[in-house]
C-alpha cells in the first residue's frame, strides 16, 4: 500500500541577515595525518572514566590522545582510494561494561564488532552482518527498547539489526522495513531516522521515501511507504527535526553528496489536507545561494547537535575530500567544517541556518561524531577522513561573523 505525498516544490533561499555573535571557539588537535579511515567515533575504552577517541584500527586514549593502541592490523592507505573501515560507533555490545567497537568496513561487505578486551590481549572481531549496503547507515534505536540497531539495506530492500547482549557473538537478526527491489545498490546514497509523523516512532528516511514505522513491530511486518523525491542522486545522514518551530518536525538532506547543496524540507499541508514538503535551499552551488556566501561540496555526512546551549538543535557537515578521489564537482576544494546554528523563525517555513567555518583543512567522512569529549559539558567533534584523524575541542566563545573565513 502506497501513500503519495503530493509533490508540491516551493524554492526558497537562506534570507539571514549578516551579524558577528559570541559562538563557540575550536582548537583542533591531529591525531594522525594518515588516512586509516572514513569513520571516528568515541567511547571508554580502558574504563577511567575519561573519553577515548576511535578510527580506523586504533584508539586514541583520552584526555591528551597522544598514545595510540591498536584494535585490528592494517595498514596506511593513499587517499586515491578506499580504506575497509567506512563507518565507526562505540558501544557495550556484551553487556560486560567495556565499550566495543563496531566497523562497517565497505558498502554491500561485512559488519564487524570489536569486542574489548578489557586491556589484556587482542580485540577479537565478531562477524554481526554479511553485508550492509547504503553508505550512511544508521546505528541507533529504531525499536525503541533501549538498545542501538543498526538501519541499512540489503540486495535493494530496507533493513534493520538487532541484537540481544546475551548472544553478543551471534550474528545479528535481520527486519524488513520495505518490499524488495525498492532502493538501490550498494553505494545508494542518503539514508536517517527520525519522527516523522510525531506518533513517538522511529520512521526511516531515504532520498525518495520515508517509511511508517507501524503501531506493532510483532512479526516484522513491512512499513508503510510515502513516496517524495528530497534528492535525486541522494544525500548522507537524513533528519527528521521542528527547524521552524511550528510543532512538526521538517526533514534535512544534503542535495548530492558528490555535488554542492544542503536543503530542508518544510513539512505543511494543501488545502486539501495532505501533506506536502516545500524545499528550502541552505547552500547551493554557488556562493549567491547562500546569504553568507558558503558554498562547498561532498557534504558526505552530518550531525544534528545542540553546538551552544540554546536548546536547539544544529546543523555540523562539511566536506568529505576527495570521496572519488579528486573527481567530483569540487573535490580539490578546502576540507571546510561548518556548523550551522538554527535559529526557528516565528511562523512555519521561517528557519536561519547561520554558517561558522570550525576548519579548512579537515572537512568530514562518510561518518562522524560530536559528543562531550574533554568533559566540559560542551559537545566537541571526532572526524577521521582521508586527511586523518581530527579532534575538534570546544575552546571558550569569541565574537565571529559568520560564512567563510578571510
Amino acid at each position: 500500500m502506497k501513500a503519495i505525498c503530493s509533490l508540491f516544490l516551493i524554492i526558497t533561499f537562506a534570507n539571514n541577515a549578516s551579524f558577528a555573535e559570541e559562538v563557540p571557539n575550536f582548537k583542533r588537535l591531529q591525531l594522525t595525518d594518515k588516512f586509516y579511515a572514513e569513520g571516528a567515533s568515541a567511547g571508554n575504552f580502558n574504563d577511567d572514566g575519561k573519553m577515548d577517541v576511535v578510527s580506523g584500527p586504533y584508539w586514541y586514549a583520552g584526555p591528551d590522545f597522544t598514545k595510540r593502541h591498536e584494535i585490528y592490523d592494517t595498514k596506511e592507505f593513499k587517499p586515491k582510494g578506499y580504506a575497509p573501515n567506512f563507518n565507526t560507533w562505540a558501544y557495550d555490545i556484551n553487556g560486560d561494561g567495556w565499550d566495543d567497537v563496531i566497523r562497517v568496513t565497505h558498502p554491500g561487505q561485512k559488519v564487524f564488532w570489536h569486542e574489548n578486551p578489557k586491556g589484556k590481549g587482542p580485540w577479537k572481531p565478531h562477524v554481526a552482518m554479511d553485508s550492509l549496503e547504503n553508505e550512511s547507515p544508521q546505528f541507533t534505536d529504531v525499536t525503541g527498547d533501549g538498545l542501538p540497531d543498526m538501519v541499512g539495506s540489503v540486495a535493494g530492500q530496507f533493513v534493520y539489526f538487532t541484537f540481544k547482549k546475551e548472544t553478543a557473538t551471534e550474528k545479528w537478526t535481520r527486519h524488513n522495513i520495505s518490499p524488495p527491489k525498492s532502493t538501490g545498490g550498494r553505494y545508494t546514497h542518503g539514508l536517517g531516522v527520525g519522527d516523522v509523523n510525531g506518533d513517538g516512532k522511529m520512521d526511516v528516511l531515504d532520498k525518495s521515501h520515508w517509511w511508517m514505522q507501524p503501531d506493532s513491530l510483532d512479526g516484522d511486518p513491512l512499513w508503510k511507504e510515502y513516496r517524495f523525491q528530497f534528492t535525486g542522486p541522494g544525500g548522507a545522514d537524513m533528519f527528521a527535526y521542528d527547524f521552524d518551530g511550528d510543532g512538526d518536525n521538517d526533514i534535512y538532506t544534503s542535495a548530492a553528496a558528490h555535488n554542492y547543496g544542503l536543503t530542508w524540507f518544510e513539512q505543511a499541508e494543501a488545502e486539501n489536507g495532505k501533506k506536502i514538503w516545500k524545499k528550502h535551499v541552505i547552500t547551493g552551488p554557488k556562493a549567491e545561494d547562500n546569504s553568507y556566501g558558503v558554498r562547498f561540496s561532498q557534504a558526505h555526512s552530518a550531525q544534528l547537535v545542540d553546538m551552544d546551549g540554546d536548546g536547539v538543535k544544529d546543523l555540523i557537515t562539511g566536506k568529505r575530500w576527495w570521496a572519488h578521489n579528486g573527481n567530483d564537482p569540487g573535490g580539490n576544494e578546502a576540507a571546510v567544517l561548518y556548523w550551522f546554528k538554527v535559529v526557528p523563525g516565528k511562523k512555519s517555513g521561517q528557519a536561519k541556518f547561520i554558517p561558522y567555518q570550525i576548519d579548512d583543512d579537515s572537512g568530514v567522512g562518510t561518518q562522524f561524531l560530536v559528543k562531550d569529549i574533554s568533559g566540559d559539558k560542551r559537545p566537541d567533534i571526532i572526524v577521521g577522513n582521508k586527511k586523518g584523524t581530527y579532534l575538534h575541542i570546544q575552546d571558550g566563545v569569541s565574537v565571529q561573523d559568520p560564512g567563510p573565513k578571510k
